[in-house]
């Protein structure tokens, strides 16, 4: 059997064992959430992803709408979820913030249950994942040694897709959402990929290390179980890259959430505010600046912080130094 429909067999044996388990409970949804069902999803969403550009783009794009659907689902829940948990502990955050992010939480998970229906995620028969598998059984994956030539090619573009995406607002970021969290997706993704493809993507360890990667391979980041590379299995043919610069990469996707989960924590409870209460948007954010406390930097202050470390990374060509190119073990 070809690599390719294994890699999204084991991800979708997974949902499909969580969703089995789920049917049985009086709220799918919140056990869902609560089971880390959000992994496989982003996986098999990334393997749609991938797989879109190498194979049949109708059918594959398809199944990353369906995946992203659901792992978008699982993320709105996660995030007032969060916020409110955490602002449940802090006795600055007004009681009337914290119970909408409580509601907004209990609305996201009634829209996941509404999904798991609708879509036919719970259904023991004829369901939703029967009928993906029944799409990938008709796909030509490709063999192994080409394929990997076909990732190969898949991760310059997106590489030349991310510098881009970057240079295109010359590193001057407005807004949250749109810049600093688009960008860490983008770069997520390169780093995702090697665990959803489970093996054919390892790291190639050079001896001499750029100096100017010091300052990303920090203790947090060289010991981090998320970078450590899947078992090799089965696979002959890989793709490498480059360690140090994977770690760079890995450096820079922590900072970036660290900056985007700071500006929308800010961002959550100027939404409360104006939700619970008369203020307008000027208003409610002062407001959130006032609970978070003075030390608390402001979203122009995160998105300079933001911008600083962006330009200083995209300059040094640490994204067109990632891919080593593919070698096999024939």
């Amino acid at each position: 059997m070809k690599s390719g429909i294994t890699r999204f067999d084991f991800y979708l044996n997974q949902l499909l064992v969580l969703l089995s388990k789920a049917s049985k409970e009086k709220n799918p949804a919140l056990w869902l959430y609560q089971n880390n069902c959000r992994t496989p999803v982003f996986m098999l969403e990334g393997l749609s992803k991938l797989y879109l550009d190498l194979h049949d783009k109708k059918k594959f794009t398809s199944l990353k709408e369906q995946f992203k659907l659901l792992e978008d689902a699982l993320g709105a829940i996660d995030y007032y979820d969060s916020f409110a948990k955490e602002f449940a502990k802090n006795k600055k955050v007004p009681a009337e913030v914290t119970k909408y992010l409580q509601a907004q939480t209990r609305e996201k998970i009634q829209h996941l249950n509404e999904l798991l229906i609708e879509k036919n995620w719970l259904t023991l028969e004829n369901n939703r994942i029967s009928k993906i598998q029944s799409k990938l059984d008709k796909a030509d994956f490709l063999k192994d040694k080409k394929e990997i030539n076909e990732i190969n090619k898949f991760y310059g573009k997106a590489i030349y897709e991310i510098v881009e995406f970057a240079e295109t607002s010359k590193f001057h970021f407005d807004n949250v959402e749109a810049d600093v969290h688009e960008l860490r997706r983008k770069l997520r993704w390169l780093s995702i990929y090697p665990q959803a493809l489970r093996g054919c993507i390892q790291l190639n360890h050079s001896k001499n290390t750029p100096k100017h990667l010091d300052k990303y391979l920090t203790k947090e980041i060289t010991t981090s179980p998320f970078n450590k590379m899947p078992d090799v299995g089965d696979s002959k043919h890989f793709l490498l890259l480059e360690q140090n610069y994977f770690l760079a990469l890995s450096w820079m996707i922590a900072e970036l959430g660290k900056l985007k989960d700071n500006g929308l924590r800010i961002i959550a409870i100027k939404e409360a505010l104006m939700q619970t209460s008369s203020l307008k948007e000027a208003a409610a954010l002062k407001k959130a600046h006032t609970i978070l406390g003075a030390k608390y930097p402001t979203i122009p202050m995160l998105l300079k912080n933001a911008e600083a470390i962006s330009k200083t990374y995209f300059s040094e060509l640490n994204l067109e130094h990632l891919v080593v190119g593919c070698v096999s073990a024939e």
